[in-house]
């Protein structure tokens, strides 16, 4: 983590029992989502990032639980715009942001973020303050 990205930090959920759809995904080093001192939100999950403003972020809650299938790596919703990183489909945090963060994958930029954090109340609650 570099120095200015010290803050909370909310380690990812992994659900060994689907270790082959994200273990391609767990790199070293920081993996889950930071809430910086400075007011930022940074999620990394392999050789993806999202940063964004807390000041971007519009709700948070908590949701799950998921189908594993649709559950696990990083994934487009097939609903909307929405982006996933995924470890496990019991349970997760849906971030809304707007602006909208910066394409991850797909072709249009993401108005939300689902992490499956270990932690998901203690995310919400970060968030919200």
């Amino acid at each position: 983590m570099k120095p200015q990205d010290q803050g909370l930090h909310f380690p990812y959920r992994y659900d060994l029992r689907l270790a082959p759809m994200w273990l391609p995904f767990r790199w070293p080093g920081s993996q889950g989502v930071t809430v910086t001192e400075d007011g930022r939100f940074v999620a990394r999950y392999g050789p993806f990032r999202v940063e964004a403003p807390l000041s971007s972020v519009r709700d948070a809650h908590i949701t799950g639980p998921y189908r594993w299938w649709t559950a696990v790596g990083p994934r487009l919703s097939m609903v909307d715009d929405g982006l996933t990183f995924g470890t496990n489909a019991a349970a997760g945090v849906c971030i809304h942001f707007e602006p909208r963060i910066h394409r991850v994958i797909g072709l249009r930029d993401h108005s939300a973020l689902t992490v499956t954090v270990a932690d998901p109340e203690g995310l919400v609650a970060a968030l919200s303050s």
